[in-house]
């Protein structure tokens, strides 16, 4: 399926290299793993709705996701659990996640475009670390979509046996009602332990 309106973000970063976009999901979570994404995109590739998935809705990020999947060259997600998130703290992890994405690519990438301002290297392939990246380029835009889309899926998963935290809505994201839950029936084995889990006015569950 060809789309005739053309995206506003930019395809490539270089002219002539195989390039992954990266992104994460759910670093600012107090449930749940940390998501990344991985995608190579080829030199058609087009979406009109295609952004930083922060900015669609999650319609739109679902209806996304099969046809990014459809039409990458190449894409995965990589996944780390709340057990690395505290052994390892959120930044290596997310970092580890993104690797992990990328070695499950079945083409090596010869640059990886990373969102954010910082990365720690893989296979010594060569990476640009791009600020907001993802509402600059197609592949890390795509990397942010399949990442969300990813995470909210399993995160709707395992609300099944916990619904009293609300994963279904809040993703695991530290809302009101996910604090008052975790007061309530205290924190579970997807909680990260190395996170503030309550504000301070609350911690005396903990005391």
């Amino acid at each position: 399926m060809k789309l005739k309106q053309k995206n506003s973000l930019e395809l490539r970063f270089s002219k002539d290299k195989i390039e992954a976009g990266c992104d994460e999901a759910g670093r600012g979570c107090l449930a749940g793993p940390v998501f990344a994404a991985a995608v190579i995109l080829p030199e058609d590739f087009n979406h009109p709705l295609l952004n930083d998935s922060k900015q669609l809705s999650e319609k739109k990020r679902n209806l996304l996701r099969p046809y990014i999947e459809e039409h990458a060259l190449e894409w995965a997600v990589g996944i780390c659990t709340p057990e690395e998130i505290d052994s390892i703290n959120i930044l290596n992890a997310s970092f580890l996640a993104m690797h992990k994405a990328v070695d499950k690519l079945g083409q090596i990438p010869e640059l990886l475009l990373i969102d954010g301002n910082r990365f720690k290297p893989y296979k010594e392939i060569p990476f640009e670390c791009i600020i907001k990246g993802d509402g600059k380029f197609m592949s890390i835009a795509a990397a942010s979509v399949l990442a969300k889309t990813h995470r909210d899926e399993y995160m709707q998963q395992i609300h099944l046996d916990h619904p009293h935290y609300a994963w279904n809505s809040n993703a695991g994201y530290p809302t009101k009602a996910h604090r008052e839950a975790i007061k309530e029936h205290g924190p579970c084995a997807h909680h990260r332990k190395s996170f503030t889990l309550l504000k301070p006015e609350q911690s005396e569950l903990f005391n």
